[in-house]
């Protein structure tokens, strides 16, 4: 939700039919895929494979910014590897992510620093908070 004094700087949007077992489709066509449940044979993709990689490249995104306030140069070999559960407990269905950066080059704990500061500014990281399991990690 943004206020009046917020600036907008772009919207997402797709259509999807089908649910899991569907598709998806940009309004600009860029992205256009087929949607399978997770374990399903053939080709597709699943919702929780769309979060990670989403989630993972903004959070690069967030990187470069806190790096960049701490004088860091980052590596051009940065990589982040996302992965995110979908669990059934007693409450229902829910999330739980762990995102494992590399950063090689880097001091492990500037690394650290880096990786803490942009869970701080990345707007995924800000949407998850308080609501699902995140474990961060420097390789």
């Amino acid at each position: 939700m943004t206020t009046t004094q917020d600036k907008l700087l772009y919207t997402g949007r797709t259509h999807t039919t089908g649910g899991r077992s569907g598709a998806a489709r940009s309004d600009d066509g860029r992205l256009d895929i087929t949607l399978t449940r997770f374990g399903a044979v053939g080709t597709g993709t699943n919702p929780e494979q769309l979060f990670a990689a989403g989630w993972s490249a903004c959070f690069m995104g967030a990187m470069a910014r806190a790096a960049q306030v701490q004088g860091v140069r980052l590596p051009a070999d940065l990589a982040v590897d996302a992965e995110v559960d979908l669990v059934e407990g007693a409450d229902g269905f829910k999330l739980a992510a762990r995102l494992q950066v590399h950063v090689p080059g880097v001091p492990p704990d500037t690394a650290l620093a880096i990786v803490e500061a942009a869970h701080q500014l990345c707007p995924y990281s800000e949407a998850t908070r308080g609501n699902i399991q995140v474990a961060l990690s420097v390789a």
